[in-house]
Formats: structure tokens, sequence, C-alpha cells
């Protein structure tokens, strides 16, 4: 394929070149073709009927067009150099100097601009109670609206959440404070009844201590009735609290309870002289000395009795 395309190149300058022969255009030695330089006309005649025929004729306050110089620079005059001195010293390819030119520009055209507007008349501050059609209709502003309404909703949820974990967190961390803290007393108790055990200790107060508070307890507990310290205060005993203490009795040491002492033993105030020197032995038992004549025989005479109505 490539090469029957340049054969047909090398046939078509070959066609070329002899009809260029034949009319006379060649010349002998070495033949360049020259482009013609392109014309561009100026029809100044022509150009002003195309601006003729668009043109209006409309009044400056719907053209608003300015054509003006830049505003004075304060510094320059300072420094006392002239304007044309410094128009001239601006270099167009530094970027600052070049828009600051165009600031000074636009500056002095509001100078120029606004007294014009004022003139005729023209408001050039909005009132305030003015209101701009918005760029987007209503429904886009409500589709936003519920975006954003969707996105709060998802931050409150997310910020609900992480305060339900640090109470979590909080809750567990007490947790395992107060778990903690009940391993510690009963291995504490644990030991004063091993040292007890051993003879090591006679003090049985880790018995009592739940219900007998310490000193400090007692003070912090009990610094006022109108403020109550922030704890409940006890009315009085529970009726099931009091019927189980009826029944069982209370904590503590029960040993050696019912022995005599000292005080018991020089208190007669029950002693009744007619209880002890009665004849009767059985007075004061069965009410009025009443011998119990249905009295259960034992085990070894019930037997007897029942061999003897077997035989």
């Amino acid at each position: 394929m490539d090469t029957d395309s340049m054969s047909d190149t090398d046939s078509q300058s070959d066609t070329e070149l002899q009809e260029a022969f034949a009319k006379g255009l060649l010349k002998p030695g070495l033949n360049v073709v020259l482009e013609a330089k392109k014309k561009c006309p100026n029809d100044v005649e022509g150009m002003a009927r195309c601006l003729a025929n668009f043109k209006k004729d409309l009044p400056w306050v719907e053209r608003l067009d300015m054509t003006n110089g830049p505003a004075a620079d304060i510094v320059a005059k300072a420094e006392g150099k002239s304007t044309e001195a410094e128009n001239s010293e601006i270099n167009v390819e530094d970027d600052f100097q070049r828009e600051m030119y165009f600031y000074r520009q636009a500056q002095a055209t509001v100078l120029k601009a606004l007294p014009k507007l004022h003139s005729l008349k023209v408001a050039t501050q909005r009132p305030e109670d003015y209101f701009a059609e918005m760029a987007k209709s209503d429904q886009q502003m409500h589709k936003v609206r519920q975006k954003l309404m969707v996105k709060q909703i998802a931050m409150e949820k997310s910020e609900k959440a992480k305060q339900l974990r640090a109470l979590r967190k909080y809750g567990k961390k007490v947790q395992v404070e107060v778990i903690q803290k009940r391993q510690k007393e009963k291995k504490a108790m644990l030991t004063a009844v091993k040292k007890y055990q051993k003879g090591l200790s006679d003090k049985l107060d880790f018995l009592e201590g739940d219900r007998a508070p310490s000193k400090g307890q007692k003070e912090a507990g009990g610094g006022g009735s109108g403020g109550g310290g922030g704890q409940h205060k006890k009315k009085g005993i529970n009726a099931k609290r009091k019927h189980k203490n009826e029944k069982f009795g209370f904590g503590g040491k029960k040993r050696g309870l019912k022995w005599n002492t000292k005080d018991s033993y020089d208190d007669v105030s029950s002693f009744r002289s007619k209880v002890a020197h009665s004849k009767n032995k059985n007075f004061g038992k069965g009410g009025k000395g009443k011998i119990n004549a249905n009295k259960r025989p034992g085990k070894r005479n019930r037997q007897k009795m029942k061999n003897r109505s077997r035989s």
C-alpha cells in the first residue's frame, strides 16, 4: 500500500512539472515555488459601514462605558514623582505593577462615574428591604435543605453514640472498681479469720464491719440534718428484717452467750423460795403440781407390751 501511494504522488509531481514546462514557467537551474504574501487590506470605509449597521445610539446610563487613565498614586505624590513619569516607569513584565495599574484605573473609573450617576439620579446603593431573585429554584433549595437536615441528624446520632460509648466505658470502669473493692474486703476478712483461728489475733471486729461504721464515716455522713449529705437515712427497721432478727438473732459471736457471769451469779431477783423449798418435785413444771398420768412409756416398756400382746 505504501509503495502504491508513493508511486501515485511521484506520477502527479511529474505531471505537474511537465505542464509547467509546457507553459514556460520552468527556467534552467534550481526551481523553488515561492508562496505569495497574503495581503491584509485595511478597508476603513467598509468597517465604518459595518459599524453603522449594528451600532445603537443608546444613552450612557444603558452603556456605562468609561475611558480614562489610572488614578493618582498617593505614594508617588509623597515621593515627589509626576504621574507621567510614574506611568512610563511601569514594567509590563512585572505582574505586581501591572495589576496595580489596573486597580488604579478601576479606581479612577469609580471616582468619575459615581458623581455622573448621582447627577442623573441613579441609585448606587441597594435598599435595605431589597431581595434579589435567587439563582436556584425553590424545589432545588428544598432538596438542599433536606440534604442538610439528613446530615445534621446523622451528626446528632453520631454524637449520641459517642456519649453512650463514653457512659458505658465509665460504667464498666465503676463496676470494675466495685468488684475490686469487694475482692479486697473479702481478702482482708479471710486474712483476719485465719489470724483469729491461729490465735494471732483476738479481735472480732471483721464480723461487725458492716453494722458498725467507723468514726470518720459517722462524721462524714452525719454532717447536718438539713443538708442530709446526699445520703438516704433509714426511718426504722424493716418488718421483714425484724422478724428475721427475732428468728435467727444477730450476727457476731454466739459462743458462750448462755454462760454465767459474775453479774448474773450475784443477781438473785428471779429466785423464789416457795419453788426452791417445795416438797413437790414437780411443782412449777406441770402448772399446779399435777402428775401427768398419760405419760408415754419408754421404748423398752413399749417393746415388752408389744411382745405380750403377741403371745
